[in-house]
């Protein structure tokens, strides 16, 4: 903190991360984990594949049987038998001889090798309807190597094996090798689930009447929208009014269940004093201003749950544009830790600005923009009007162009970082 009594943003992140604990570990079907983090080491008690099989559909051979074969003399081998996925041939391929086998089947005993049927006269037969299973000889029109369209036993996996490590972010392919060992459980963190309060005499729930002088809580909703981008569970509490009893209320509510207790307004300057109180009377709670534009005024602490826990709570902004970049500097980082996760860090890239930023009070600012690619360059223009209750402006952007705190102006033409908030 210097003389102006605002903090960093990195500050206020430590200070927040240090006091977040990792949520404990629960066990739950794969089917569910998609997205979730491993708690344990996975090691397999499973050969994969558990034998030698066919990567394509053809006739298992001795590759030495083919020697010399093409399509003008083609070699003929006898057809012993047939093997699908899932079974396995209980004879031997000899001299002269092979066996019809199916993507995946076992590799036969005494065969090294597998022709692909569009190496074979099977092709050809097969366009006029003349050859199909049951017939007695083949002609191999390749030769083939050892080792040809074989995978080995266990190329994939040996038994006994790590896996994946704890810490890993279980994605599609993930989940796939899971199921793969035979894992229908698994251990991993639970996604927090984080309790939304907005509060203020002001907002109107969505379906009521608009009314003068008042606006409907969007804050609520595009709070709970970013707990679901981060991983987390949203449950949102509705609207707590500016009166000791309703927001005490809101709060003992959201403190039966929930991992995190985020609010919206009450924070700054000339907010209704009951607004703080209650946030103080019933926690821990530390009021902050951050060196960021929008979003400086900030609250953390934790609650006291019921169970004996101790909750953590981000107070944020109430101006809409302000609460959701506070939200994404400082909840987004909470979420991933608490599940587990690493990488909350947003993807930075250097842009060419196209308008001019002007940074008149020393802060971090974060200007809302489009970054578009041209000719192998990045290019930012801002989205409309930079105050902080100017939501539409957030929907249209994908960046945030980042000001210094001590750069007073960004000129057209200057180059500046850019956080990616969505695909360019």
């Amino acid at each position: 903190m210097n003389n102006d009594g605002m903090i960093s943003v990195e500050e206020a992140r430590e200070r927040i991360l240090d006091v977040i604990q990792r949520l404990p570990a629960v066990s739950m079907p794969l089917a569910d984990a998609l997205g979730h983090v491993l708690a344990e080491d996975v090691t397999s008690s499973l050969t994969i594949p558990p034998l030698d099989n066919t990567a394509m559909d053809g006739y298992a051979v001795r590759a030495a049987d083919t020697d010399g074969a093409s399509p003008d003399s083609p070699v003929t081998l006898s057809v012993v038998g047939e093997v699908a996925a899932g079974y396995i041939y209980d004879g031997e391929v000899q001299s002269g001889t092979a066996v019809r086998i199916m993507t995946g089947a076992p590799i036969p005993r005494g065969a090294d090798s597998v022709v692909p049927f569009e190496e074979t006269d099977e092709t050809a037969g097969r366009v006029f309807g003349r050859f199909a299973k049951g017939r007695d000889h083949v002609g191999v029109f390749k030769a083939a190597a050892p080792g040809n369209n074989v995978r080995s036993a266990g190329e994939d996996v040996k038994a006994g094996s790590l896996v994946m490590r704890a810490g890993t972010e279980l994605h599609a392919a993930q989940i796939g090798v899971l199921a793969s060992l035979g894992k229908g459980q698994v251990s991993v963190y639970r996604r927090p689930i984080v309790a939304i309060v907005s509060t203020g005499d002001e907002l109107l729930q969505l379906g009521q009447a608009h009314e003068p002088g008042k606006i409907y809580d969007a804050n609520s909703y595009s709070v709970a929208a970013l707990v679901t981008e981060g991983g987390g569970i949203p449950k949102p509490m509705g609207i707590a009014r500016d009166t000791v009893e309703d927001l005490t209320a809101k709060i003992q509510d959201a403190l039966l269940d929930a991992d995190f207790l985020v609010t919206t307004a009450g924070v700054s300057r000339g907010d209704y004093d009951v607004v703080k109180d209650v946030l103080e009377r019933e926690g821990e709670v530390g009021f902050w201003t951050v060196r960021m534009r929008p979003g400086k005024p900030l609250a953390f602490g934790t609650f006291p749950a019921p169970d004996g826990r101790r909750v953590p709570h981000l107070g944020l902004p109430g101006n809409p544009v302000s609460s959701m970049v506070a939200f994404e500097l400082f909840g987004r980082p909470v979420l991933y830790k608490m599940a587990g996760r690493d990488g909350w860090e947003r993807p930075i890239v250097r842009v060419i600005t196209e308008d001019r930023l002007v940074n008149p009070d020393g802060r971090r600012f974060l200007a809302r923009a489009v970054v578009r690619e041209r000719d192998g360059r990045y290019y930012a223009s801002l989205t409309g009007s930079q105050s902080s209750g100017v939501l539409t402006s957030m929907a249209l952007a994908n960046a945030l162009v980042i000001c210094p705190e001590d750069q007073a102006t960004v000129e057209p033409g200057d180059e500046a970082d850019a956080m990616l908030m969505g695909p360019i």
